[in-house]
């Protein structure tokens, strides 16, 4: 049904009383809404630094045993954005939603539909150290690169690991979304290196990688903008001289390794495109204001939740680390795709993207896809990209070849799951279980 005038300025009425009114602080966390753990992994010997971890079991497990039930680890971007964002505003068991009661906005707990931890276990860390609930303490201990951020992980899977025996045998896939298209391959990559130098009994089980709308191999995603905004129909032809022009200084800066210039000149890059294009976000295009991931610092910035996830009350939550931020700076225009090479020839990989993203969406990620040096990326490139339905609607669109699968979910910007729950449960599920467009297979030649 159209809205009429007055349907519209009751819209705007409501839209100001949420913006003219502060959330209410008077909120606890369900029983049922708790985590079935939650704390910290401590990352160093010698010091307080610790990953704050929230693990959500299965809430119907499909195995006949829990111990065969699949672990997924969930990484946030940024850098230095709290996984408590994918938790309470993704993908996790509950989602904080808004409620108007006597013109003051109260933040509650939904359940989400879309839900991760359906079939499978679901592991929230706050990575690297000094996001989110994570603890570093001194800001030197930050990680300054990749190789930094996987060893602080390394340390807290295998901490978490060892809290159950049931956790040994689960196979255990790693997923994120955005800055974690470097963390997850960065994890990944170590894994594969250290387990062949360890016991069996002190070995990560790794399954497969997932990486959303991913920073991946920055180089060429930078330069991919100005050519997808301008047959988007979002730029003329001089502003997309103009965006080539600060591309392609983000470009040379970073093939001369002066990291740091790198990153500023994607920042002015990117900032230009926001500002000629007057999107709100370039997170998805058709957004008319921002995703509203605040909602979940405004929620857990209440003591009585901290204090029920088992953090210390006097913390103070942020969605973002900008100190975090600062430290991997130099680290924003470095490329993973060599460790994403070799993760594909060893362990399953699920890349996939929103399409209305024009941050890390569809273009950017298939730019770089497309100069894997990897035997099978031929093979890859020439499989049909088939129509992805859910429930009898189409969802968007895989493309498969061996270990590597690439999806497209429509109507979905950079927060795939805020933006289609159910589909990307229906997408994860499928993909670690092997189902449907996700299934293995093998084509057997039967000479006549």
């Amino acid at each position: 049904m159209e809205s009429t005038p007055l349907n519209l300025l009751l819209l705007l009425f409501l839209t100001l009383l949420i913006h003219l009114h502060r959330y209410s602080s008077a909120f606890t966390l369900p029983k049922e809404a708790l985590p079935t753990k939650s704390g910290y992994l401590p990352v160093n010997a010698t010091t307080a630094s610790a990953i704050f971890y929230a693990f959500y079991e299965a809430q119907f497990p499909n195995h006949t045993s829990l111990s065969q039930t699949p672990l997924v680890i969930w990484l946030q971007g940024g850098p230095g954005c709290s996984s408590m964002i994918g938790n309470f505003y993704e993908l996790g068991p509950w989602r904080v939603t808004p409620s108007l009661k006597q013109n003051v906005k109260h933040l509650q707990l939904q359940p989400n539909p879309g839900s991760w931890n359906r079939i499978f276990g679901l592991l929230f860390l706050d990575n690297p150290i000094g996001t989110g609930f994570s603890v570093a303490s001194t800001p030197e201990e930050i990680p300054r690169d990749q190789l930094a951020v996987a060893r602080h992980l390394f340390i807290a899977i295998r901490k978490f690991i060892a809290l159950d025996p049931l956790f040994k045998s689960r196979p255990i896939y790693i997923t994120g979304e955005s800055y974690a298209g470097k963390y997850v391959p960065s994890i990944g990559y170590y894994i594969l290196k250290r387990n062949p130098l360890l016991p069996l009994s002190k070995r990560v089980n790794l399954h497969g990688l997932a990486i959303g709308n991913g920073l991946t191999h920055p180089e060429t995603q930078v330069g991919t903008h100005a050519l997808h905004n301008y047959y988007l129909g979002l730029i003329n032809e001089k502003q997309k001289t103009q965006l080539e022009k600060l591309q392609f200084e983000a470009i040379q800066l970073t093939k001369a390794g002066n990291w740091s210039d790198a990153t500023d000149a994607r920042i002015k890059a990117l900032s230009f495109l926001r500002n000629i294009t007057g999107l709100a976000t370039l997170y998805d295009f058709r957004r008319y204001r921002p995703y509203d991931s605040y909602w979940v610092e405004e929620f857990l910035k209440n003591p009585e939740v901290k204090k029920a996830l088992g953090v210390n009350e006097s913390m103070v939550f942020e969605e973002c680390s900008d100190v975090v931020d600062a430290a991997l700076h130099s680290d924003v225009m470095k490329s993973v795709k060599f460790m994403v090479e070799y993760l594909v020839k060893n362990t399953k990989l699920l890349l996939y993207q929103g399409q209305c993203d024009l941050r890390d969406g569809v273009v950017s990620v298939e730019s770089w896809m497309k100069k894997m040096k990897w035997e099978g990326l031929e093979k890859f490139l020439d499989a049909e990209k088939e129509v992805w339905n859910v429930n009898g609607v189409i969802a968007g669109y895989v493309q498969k070849s061996e270990n590597l699968s690439h999806v497209v979910v429509n109507g979905a910007g950079h927060y795939v799951p805020t933006d289609q729950a159910v589909n990307s449960q229906a997408m994860i599920e499928d993909w670690v279980l092997d189902r449907g467009l996700f299934t293995n297979n093998i084509h057997i030649h039967n000479p006549s």
